[in-house]
């Protein structure tokens, strides 16, 4: 499961080393409301809660860091992954058993926070969920920006795993 999170936060860098300042933050409209570097940062700031929800036993996905730092430098959003990677890298089996507290808003008509018990295993698979849901929003804006990127870039596992299928073809 870890090296799966470090194969992912590793796309994320891949992405990262090929992409200019221009591409990275600039919103295309009227088809995004955001650029890829917010989405690269709500990426980072998931992980961030983890890794802050283990010192504090709460993570709180809804602590989030809009409009500066990773979301406007490439190279800060890199260092972000970096420090994330060599996080995982040193986790034990004991680390993703543990159980700890998530709290998330859940309804947009008012504020609505719950407060759930999980383990960090089961966070760092969410995490990696969302990851490839934002890096998919990532591939589409750089395709409307004429941007090449890997087939495989924010390709789910279980895709991939049924593209594999002898049968497939499309």
């Amino acid at each position: 499961m870890l090296n799966s999170q470090l194969e992912i936060l590793a796309q994320g860098q891949s992405y990262l080393k090929s992409v200019t300042r221009e591409h990275y933050t600039a919103i295309i409209k009227p088809n995004f409301i955001s650029c890829a570097g917010a989405h690269m940062r709500h990426i980072i700031d998931h992980y961030l809660a983890i890794m802050d929800g283990v010192n504090t036993d709460l993570i709180d996905y809804d602590i989030r860091f809009r409009g500066v730092g990773p979301e406007q430098d490439s190279l800060l959003a890199s260092e972000r992954l970096t420090e994330i990677a060599q996080w995982i890298k040193q986790l034990t089996d004991d680390d993703l058993e543990a159980t700890i507290w998530v709290s998330t808003e859940v309804c947009i008509s008012t504020r609505k926070v719950v407060r759930v018990q999980t383990s960090i295993a089961r966070e760092l698979v969410f995490a990696a969920s969302h990851a490839v849901h934002h890096y998919a929003m990532i591939a589409q804006i750089a395709f409307a920006q004429k941007a090449p990127l890997p087939a495989s870039f924010g390709l789910a596992p279980a895709t991939a795993t049924f593209l594999r299928q002898p049968d497939f073809d499309l």
